[in-house]
């Protein structure tokens, strides 16, 4: 069985001096590596932002680390820190072009290993599905998105136009919430993350169910929301039933949210096997995929231990752990490469 973890993420080795040339701002995201204890931190300009480990930016790190933990291929995807979505047009462009730049010599250590994702100037339609089709020229699997232009959902018209370019291209989309909610109710004991997090995931997923959106988006389309969907699959409930109760509610929808599971997939990031249990229930194993959110340490330490010990049937453990992502992300030319 191939061990495929969907949800992980790099930063690479960006100065600071680079990080203001690229992006034009003093405060624009880097990292420091100078600890020579293999640590590092991430920085917004001169504020610390996030202490990490050296496998965050080191391919021979990770390698070690899948070895470690039986993982035999790893999608991977930049740090949401570095969707650069704030810059001007021009900028962003060439911002995204080096940090795929970065990401594929990354993948190069261990090309049958690490599967990288681009990123794109989602504030840029036009330039977001240019780089699209470039980077999947060059050899990356799908793109990695964040959940939310400013105040526009994925369900906004120019970025509902490049989810269906990804789908014309045959382009898997994994999407990452990003931007928190702020205040001082989300600054103590990380709630931004523990609670803001799935809260912006499953606000995406309605405003897309919701609004239409999915009536319009091609049917082709290949959608993952990281961390198991947030809060969605655990009140689907909830919405079901303002759906058929409230017509402001449905006012934009032909059905009740719970026909629409079937047009995205989640990871399974949600560390109780309860919480596995209603995921896989609420989505059908076929659509739940091995997610860890490493190297962080919010993310599962031994990668793939929730699914081996759960309760799930031996086939929906095989599909989740692996077969999944093979079909979602196109892998398997990858795998039968490293298997010859």
């Amino acid at each position: 069985m191939t061990v495929v973890d969907v949800h992980a993420h790099v930063f690479p080795e960006i100065g600071r001096a680079e990080s203001r040339l690229l992006t034009g701002r003093d405060d624009g995201p880097w990292l420091r590596t100078t600890d020579g204890h293999g640590a590092g931190m991430m920085m917004a300009g001169g504020t610390e932002y996030r202490p990490v480990r050296r496998t965050l930016w080191d391919p021979a790190e990770r390698v070690a680390d899948l070895d470690r933990l039986g993982v035999d291929v790893q999608v991977l995807s930049s740090t949401p820190m570095l969707f650069g979505y704030g810059l001007d047009s021009e900028r962003a462009a060439d911002w995204c072009r080096m940090v795929n730049s970065r990401l594929l010599e990354y993948a190069a250590y261990a090309p049958d290993r690490l599967a990288p994702l681009c990123q794109v100037p989602l504030q840029d339609t036009e330039t977001a599905c240019a780089l699209v089709d470039e980077a999947m020229r060059q050899g990356f699997h799908g793109v990695h998105i964040g959940n939310h232009l400013g105040d526009h959902d994925l369900d906004h018209g120019a970025l509902t136009e490049f989810l269906t370019h990804c789908a014309e291209r045959d382009a898997a989309v994994l999407v990452h919430p990003w931007d928190l909610p702020s205040g001082p109710r989300f600054s103590r004991y990380m709630l931004a993350w523990l609670a803001g997090m799935a809260g912006e995931t499953h606000l995406t997923i309605l405003s897309l169910i919701l609004s239409g959106a999915f009536e319009r988006l091609p049917a082709s389309l290949r959608l993952m929301f990281a961390h198991g969907g947030g809060s969605f699959p655990y009140l689907l409930g909830r919405a079901d039933n303002a759906w058929h109760r409230r017509d402001l509610v449905r006012a934009d929808s032909p059905h009740p949210p719970s026909h629409y599971t079937d047009r995205f997939s989640v990871d399974s990031a949600v560390f109780d096997p309860g919480a596995l249990r209603l995921l896989v229930d609420v989505m059908g194993a076929e659509r739940v995929l091995l997610g860890s959110d490493h190297p962080f340490p919010l993310g599962e330490e031994h990668i793939g231990r929730l699914v081996r010990e759960s309760a799930l049937a031996p086939e929906e453990q095989t599909a989740i752990l692996g077969r999944n992502a093979l079909a979602f992300f196109g892998l398997a030319p990858l795998v039968k490469e490293a298997v010859r």
